[in-house]
């Protein structure tokens, strides 16, 4: 709480100051004192004992140990989304894109409004703080389309992560004594675990800020649709690639210059992302995957061209589109291996023991929970197919489910009847967090 009130009532200052301070250079100096304030606390906090490991690994190495000690830190929660979200504040002003606020109230709640603060998404604060100065009015159709949203994300959260997790847990600790055929399926399950949690989060925290009457960005646009690299990241976690473009890649150049200058923007980009999730060279190796993934596209298409929506209102996708969705949720899947193994080790000999372990199609025997295996594929199948359906939406219960006649009426009250009760027959004694929430 200091910690978040602190970097909070700095970047007001800053604001403020910025504001009043028409010399290029001093302006400088003030943006300067906010990132590096904020980003030396989130170093501090989640990467000191990443390096101090590293450091005494690397003169170990050579032959002269270290005996430095780790520190007994406990990483701030929220920090990592929080102190994004506070520097998108000051780079705003200083970029004269927003008005320096007076009003510490309206600030501090729009840095801590509590659905977001945790796991995101990352506001920007030109399109989210203005929304804490007008007078909030209860808005009766924005509240049902709120409570909408929390519904759905209860269910891919409870119904999709949750009964996902046991079986992801089992297999990535013991990967050894299973074939091929099951470390294929632990993949797939924890690609669906971590998106139904991580954009289940988002859907809840969207709904009860519409409650509250403010709209929030959105973080997901049904990502496993995506028919290749760039458009999946155009459709996951929209709220921190697209902070990454504006903050951080278009600063060093963008899609201007060689080839070899936009590689190294792109690299340096997938690499900042991979790190942000976390102090271990497993997010960093899954962040140099997906750049090695995504260069093919930079090197021969115009990026802008990669993103290729859904418009044609058939039922089924073709042959070919079926085909990219497939081979780039493949991909995907592959790069979640390195961000869900605990270690480098670990995710290398998971891939091995793909190709060369026995009894490929040994699944139902192998697993422990293999009674539930297919109530929870039947699950992930009406997920999907839910969201194709509600794919040129803002959200799945948007749409069709909203159309003022007896038969969308009937479907609408079908439908919420249907995903409540899956959600109250999936839902666990245990506590299970949300993944995000280690970020």
């Amino acid at each position: 709480m200091f910690l978040l009130l602190f970097s909070s009532l700095v970047d007001f200052f800053v604001g403020i100051a910025l504001g009043n301070e028409v010399r290029a250079k001093n302006r400088k100096y003030l943006l300067c004192i906010s990132i590096f304030l904020n980003l030396g606390l989130l170093g501090f906090f989640k990467y000191c004992n990443f390096f101090i490991a590293n450091f005494n690994a690397a003169f170990s190495f050579f032959g002269q140990p270290l005996d430095w000690s780790l520190l007994h830190i406990i990483l701030p929660v929220g920090i990592s989304f929080y102190t994004f979200q506070s520097l998108s504040y000051g780079i705003s002003v200083y970029r004269k894109k927003l008005e320096p606020t007076k009003d510490i109230v309206s600030f501090l709640a729009f840095v801590s409004f509590f659905p977001q603060l945790v796991a995101g998404p990352i506001e920007r604060a030109s399109n989210f703080l203005p929304q804490f100065y007008k007078k909030r009015t209860f808005d009766y159709t924005k509240a049902v389309d709120g409570m909408r949203l929390i519904l759905w994300g209860f269910f891919k959260k409870i119904v999709i992560a949750d009964t996902c997790a046991p079986y992801v847990n089992d297999i990535f600790q013991n990967y050894s004594h299973y074939s091929g055929g099951t470390l294929i399926l632990g993949a797939v399950l924890f690609s669906f675990q971590i998106y139904g949690d991580f954009s289940g989060y988002s859907d809840i925290a969207i709904g009860l800020a519409r409650l509250f009457g403010f709209d929030m960005m959105r973080n997901f646009n049904y990502p496993y649709f995506s028919k290749n690299i760039a458009e999946f990241w155009q459709k996951w976690h929209i709220s921190l690639t697209s902070w990454f473009r504006d903050y951080l890649y278009l600063p060093l150049g963008g899609n201007r210059g060689s080839k070899l200058f936009k590689i190294r923007n792109v690299f340096i980009v997938f690499l900042v992302s991979g790190f942000w999730h976390g102090a271990n060279w497993t997010f960093v190796i899954w962040g140099l995957i997906n750049a090695l993934l995504f260069l093919p596209l930079l090197l021969w298409y115009a990026p802008k061209k990669n993103l290729v929506e859904m418009e044609r209102e058939t039922i089924m996708p073709s042959f070919l589109e079926f085909l990219q969705m497939t081979t780039t949720f493949a991909l995907v899947s592959f790069a979640w291996i390195f961000f869900r193994a605990k270690n480098v080790t670990e995710a290398f000999q998971y891939i091995k023991c793909i190709y060369t372990n026995p009894h490929f199609f040994s699944i139902r025997s192998e697993l422990t929970y293999s009674n539930s295996i297919l109530p929870l594929l039947g699950s992930i199948a009406f997920l999907m197919g839910i969201e194709w359906l509600s794919r040129h939406n803002e959200h799945v219960v948007n749409g069709f489910l909203t159309r003022q006649n007896w038969v969308a009426t009937s479907f609408r009250y079908g439908f919420y009847f249907v995903v409540l009760l899956l959600i109250l027959l999936n839902v666990k004694n245990e506590a299970s967090d949300f993944i995000y929430f280690q970020f």
